[in-house]
């Protein structure tokens, strides 16, 4: 393998890295670039701006966004880009790695790799105690193209894995080649993924790394069984309920198409339905509501111009100010997706909170 020159440049800087195997190769590592350093100082401000424990902060960290080769949910090659975080702690030994993989994002400039912001501060707590941490944005956030497959827990594997050997790649090259040891965690919709990250390497997903410790956090594990009635009964706060499923339902729909009958005049939803479902469904769309106790309503004939009445506005081609100020509170909810208000079952009941978990989590794993 040719050893590319490391990193000596500042922030933005970055280095094409030399391809040892065949470019359709999973987890190939294409580029990393500088992003961010911080000294010890730094970080525990960062992460008390947050009200996050950081007394166990000892180490300045650097981080890195990298670039690497991995698959779409359809099997077909892509790229993927994710943050990787080292600590300044003036050692060269091989470092034990923890894979962090972080909650519901709304927008790919807020993922690890791109954003200063929440997505940093798990990742530079593990780092700060003297670990390797490698945060992947997943499929369609940071600098990877397409759109998320928000919730579909195959790709976001096989993300996660090839970022795995990315890292290690990029660790070795960098001077802080890993041990191989892994420690999992990850919050919200991370707590799903790191739970199926940790199952893919417990069953020998990759004979390079050793799961040694998983700690997902509040996690949708349960969606049939937790999430869905807790939408329905409180638990779950109304403006994270309809975020989380809206953005959910729009991903399946890419993946599993619901909408692909036209009828020459756009798609419509009942059609899905079995025959002695459809009127239901129809009654629902054009009354507005329907309940169990209700009498079963008969099949109704719904005008072209009724359904494009109920169509809903195409938003502007250019974001304006109005637009801005809508999308600002989703990004504060994206590492408060499920939380919930009251009560008890749902899976935020299961974990500490987004800020009292990451401190939990460094008590988990054992000191380097």
């Amino acid at each position: 393998m040719v050893v590319t020159a490391l990193l000596t440049t500042g922030v933005g800087s970055f280095t094409p890295l030399a391809q040892a195997r065949p470019a359709s190769q999973r987890g190939d590592l294409i580029q990393v670039e500088a992003e961010s350093t911080r000294t010890p100082s730094q970080v525990s401000d960062f992460l008390k701006s947050a009200g996050i424990d950081n007394t166990e902060v000892r180490y300045g960290v650097r981080g890195y966004r990298i670039t690497y080769r991995t698959i779409t949910p359809q099997g077909t090659p892509t790229t993927a880009t994710g943050l990787l975080v080292l600590p300044q702690d003036g050692r060269h030994t091989r470092l034990d790695l923890v894979a962090d993989t972080h909650g519901t994002m709304v927008d790919r400039d807020y993922a690890p790799s791109v954003g200063e912001d929440d997505g940093r501060l798990s990742p530079y707590l593990h780092a700060s105690v003297g670990r390797a941490v490698t945060a992947p944005d997943y499929l369609g956030l940071g600098k990877g193209p397409g759109r998320h497959p928000y919730m579909d827990t195959a790709s976001a594997v096989s993300a996660s894995l090839d970022m795995l050997r990315a890292t290690r790649t990029a660790a070795r090259e960098l001077g802080r080649p890993l041990t191989g040891n892994v420690y999992g965690t990850g919050f919200s919709q991370g707590g799903q993924v790191a739970m199926a990250l940790g199952r893919a390497l417990s069953q020998g997903a990759d004979a390079h790394f050793r799961l040694k410790a998983l700690a997902p956090v509040s996690g949708p594990y349960d969606i049939v069984g937790q999430e869905m009635p807790a939408l329905f009964d409180g638990r779950v706060n109304d403006t994270s309920g309809v975020l989380s499923m809206a953005y959910w339902l729009t991903a399946q729909n890419r993946l599993h198409p619901l909408n692909t009958h036209s009828f020459g005049y756009g798609p419509v939803p009942f059609a899905q339905f079995p025959a002695p479902l459809a009127p239901v469904v129809c009654r629902l769309r054009a009354a507005g509501g329907w309940s169990r106790s209700s009498p079963r309503p008969q099949p109704l004939s719904i005008p072209r111009t009724v359904l494009a009445s109920r169509a809903v506005p195409r938003a502007p081609e250019t974001p304006g100010a109005g637009q801005r100020r809508h999308t600002q509170p989703v990004r504060r909810l994206r590492t408060s997706a499920f939380r919930a208000r009251s009560g008890s079952g749902a899976e935020p009941q299961a974990a500490p909170s987004s800020s009292a978990g990451r401190a939990w989590l460094v008590a988990q794993f054992p000191a380097p």
